[in-house]
């Protein structure tokens, strides 16, 4: 491909999390905890009908990750692992996703539980969680096998804001 992609937000995520250090690292960590996404006015009205489902997915932007590695030591885990097979913020493509809880749909925003998101980050979009499309019985889970239950206690840090074993996107 040579011609670059260009995304712009639609909004901004807001929480309890000013800080990286110390926020959830999953939704599963953050049960209980609302937020919002407050959408900018040009996009308001594709909020209409949310209020139908009751969880959604979200896609942001990991604006507080610097660069990228291809190899990288996930919270979860003591040994590399290629990032592709992790959920850690230093991607290529600094793009994250929540599956949260749609506590209310107002004018301009969307009220949510479950937040693990850092307040401020950019909205690139937001989707209907449809668990007939989107849930698939997983026979295996690779790395995460006997760590994935303690995404609920564990908590982030800096490790993805230093500039140490970073790359910048220069294909």
């Amino acid at each position: 491909m040579n011609s670059p992609l260009e995304y712009k937000p639609i909004g901004t995520v807001r929480s309890p999390f000013g800080e990286l250090t110390g926020m959830p690292i999953q939704p599963v960590g953050a049960l209980g905890v609302e937020g919002r996404i407050e959408v900018l006015p040009a996009f308001v009205e594709g909020l209409s009908d949310l209020e139908g489902f009751s969880h959604l997915i979200l896609l942001y932007h990991f604006h507080k990750s610097a660069g990228f590695s291809l190899r990288i030591k996930p919270f979860l885990d003591d040994r590399e692992h290629g990032v592709f097979a992790t959920r850690a913020p230093k991607r290529p493509n600094a793009i994250g996703f929540s599956v949260l809880e749609v506590a209310g749909v107002e004018e301009t925003a969307v009220r949510v539980r479950n937040i693990d998101v850092l307040d401020g980050t950019p909205v690139l979009d937001i989707k209907p969680y449809v668990p007939r499309f989107d849930v698939w019985p997983a026979q295996r889970i690779g790395w995460f096998e006997g760590r994935d239950e303690n995404a609920a206690s564990f908590r982030s840090d800096s490790t993805y804001t230093s500039s140490r074993e970073v790359r910048t996107c220069n294909p």
